[in-house]
């Protein structure tokens, strides 16, 4: 749909609400614009993210129904954030290396905490990927400057699906969804402790690394690499999601 068809929205019914609930929190867009805009390169300009949070907006106060239980903030900040990340992802930037180690990396993790029934620690997985601990590191590095919204992207939406009603004509669809919510929320619940905490402040509270870094005791390019191990580490404990047995 082009930028021009989804600005239509103005021309439909309840077009003076959507102005309201758009003028209200129209914020939130640059909110989120340089909450992602730290974590991407100098290349990204402000203004391209708000551009593409503005169309999140407005689909948001299109789409919203105040009767299924979400705040139009909470629905909104999620839309926002999901037209942005749509728009980074076409530009394409990652080098394929970064996928691919990306994509070693959490198979490694994978044949590690299968192997062994634990948590796989640094040395386990810089082991299992025959690296010194610094090459390791370095492809976490690598990882969390490609992957920045490699949490998100673990289902295709860029955020935990949402349900719109009238959205598929396919039952099973919303009990997939369902699912993988759970599947979702119980591998975080398992994760090692600071992981977890890395994933809480910078999700749901919103902290830079440097601020998550203050807090917990670490450099902010260590929080990077416990941010980019949590990322992975979810992404090979959910890997029959991406990879379903026939």
């Amino acid at each position: 749909m082009t930028l021009a068809k989804r600005l239509g929205i103005y021309n439909q019914t309840g077009a003076r609400q959507a102005d309201a609930l758009v003028e209200t929190h129209a914020p939130l867009v640059k909110k989120i614009a340089l909450h992602l805009l730290a974590r991407l390169p100098a290349s990204v300009q402000l203004d391209d993210l708000m551009q593409a949070g503005m169309i999140g907006l407005l689909e948001a106060a299109n789409k919203f129904q105040s009767d299924k239980g979400a705040s139009f903030e909470t629905y909104a900040g999620i839309r926002i954030r999901g037209s942005i990340v749509d728009e980074i992802r076409k530009g394409d930037w990652v080098p394929r290396s970064v996928h691919r180690n990306a994509r070693r990396v959490a198979g490694a993790i994978k044949v590690v905490e299968d192997r062994t029934g634990r948590e796989a620690q640094d040395a386990d997985v810089a082991e299992e990927l025959e690296m010194s601990l610094s090459e390791y590191h370095a492809c976490l590095n690598d990882a969390s400057s490609g992957k920045l919204f490699s949490l998100d992207e673990l289902n295709e939406s860029g955020e935990l699906p949402i349900e719109e009603h009238g959205a598929s004509d396919n039952p099973l669809d919303g009990i997939t969804s369902d699912a993988f919510r759970k599947s979702l929320a119980g591998a975080i619940s398992e994760l090692p402790e600071r992981e977890k905490l890395v994933l809480s402040l910078y999700y749901q509270d919103e902290l830079n690394l440097k601020e998550i870094g203050a807090i917990i005791g670490v450099s902010e390019s260590r929080v990077s690499q416990i941010h980019s191990q949590a990322a992975l580490r979810l992404r090979a404990r959910l890997s029959d999601w991406s990879n379903p047995k026939a």
